[in-house]
């Protein structure tokens, strides 16, 4: 009963497989290798991004903190929800890759960018011009930290906004096959196509073992951004080995099959839940579920081997039909019997 994160869990047998065909032989180090360019190219092909710089790295801190790095001076600031990654789970990497640029921290319903609330915080940066930050970059988190998932409607209406103000977005996707994996959507209308100019694309959360992407859909900063990349430490010698399991992650749909099995878990476990009349606050938009059970209830999923993390404050020693509010992560090997299993000693 594992719920704890969706980085617990290893990697999938196929990237496993590419990652042992790649290591062996010989080949030219730093990315110029055949393997890499083939993985560089599937990715171009399923974002239909002909022209998109690609580039991979092993962390998806790096991969942020590297892509807002090349698109926000430090003079600037990146508008981004108070309950982003960039700013709750990242160290202030984005900060120190930047050279010192500022986060504008912005409220929304289950961590999304509030269209009102960024319009607001953009019409007052740099009003009285040099004395004050600048407008630097624009930072979206799909899916969010709270579960959530943004729309095309609404990527498109925050893009917009930054069209205007001539400030580029850039999207963390960490969980991004989780969100397409539930949406008639494609990779490249989330995207590009919706105005994103840099996407970081998760993968190891989602069955690789350790390699993130990250697309420059406007190839004019590959060069920055390779710049960046040697100098933060992520240019890797033997970078065919992290190009081996975003190619394997990528074909024959895997990334969003793993997705999609991860997703029909979540919604598993919350159609138990909410049979058990468990409240579930967030809108589910991906593979995280953020309950809120009895006091009586945690103890026992406790003392059963039930692990995740709480995220209100609770009192240990209050009161039976005190409340916690819980974060419950699927993955794309977490098994029937695991929530049935949890939603029995829930229900006991």
């Amino acid at each position: 009963m594992f719920f704890a994160s969706d980085n617990a869990t290893g990697a999938a047998p196929e990237v496993m497989a590419a990652i042992a065909e790649a290591e062996a032989g010989y080949a030219m180090p730093y990315g110029n290798d055949p393997l890499t360019e083939r993985a560089q190219a599937r990715v171009r092909e399923v974002f239909e991004a002909p022209n998109a710089a690609v580039y991979f790295v092993a962390t998806g801190t790096a991969a942020n903190a590297l892509a807002l790095a090349s698109h926000c001076p430090p003079w600037g600031t990146v508008f981004c929800h108070k309950g982003s990654h960039i700013e709750e789970d990242e160290c202030a990497a984005p900060e120190f890759f930047t050279g010192g640029a500022k986060l504008t921290l912005l409220e929304g319903q289950d961590a999304k960018v509030s269209h009102d609330a960024l319009q607001a915080a953009m019409a007052s940066t740099a009003r009285r011009g040099v004395h004050q930050v600048q407008g630097g970059a624009i930072s979206v988190t799909q899916a969010t930290e709270m579960g959530a998932a943004y729309s095309v409607e609404e990527v498109r209406a925050l893009t917009s906004l930054a069209r205007k103000a001539r400030l580029p977005v850039h999207m963390d996707g960490t969980r991004l096959a989780n969100v397409l994996a539930r949406m008639n959507v494609t990779p490249a209308e989330m995207t590009w196509k919706s105005g994103v100019d840099v996407l970081c694309l998760g993968a190891t959360k989602n069955g690789t073992m350790a390699a993130e992407a990250v697309i420059l859909f406007d190839p004019e900063r590959a060069w920055e951004f390779e710049l960046r990349r040697k100098r933060g430490g992520h240019l890797f010698s033997k970078m065919r080995l992290l190009s081996a399991q975003m190619e394997a992650y990528l074909t024959d749909d895997l990334w969003l099959r793993l997705a999609a099995q991860s997703n029909g878990m979540a919604d598993r476990l919350a159609d138990g839940l909410r049979a058990a009349g468990v409240l579930i606050e967030n809108q589910v938009g991906a593979n995280m579920l953020f309950p809120r059970i009895r006091l009586d209830q945690h103890r026992r999923l406790q003392g059963a081997g039930a692990r995740y993390y709480p995220w209100t404050d609770f009192d240990p020693d209050g009161p039976d039909d005190a409340t916690v509010g819980i974060r419950l992560v699927t993955n794309f090997r977490t098994t029937e019997e695991e929530i049935d299993k949890f939603l029995d000693v829930l229900a006991a």
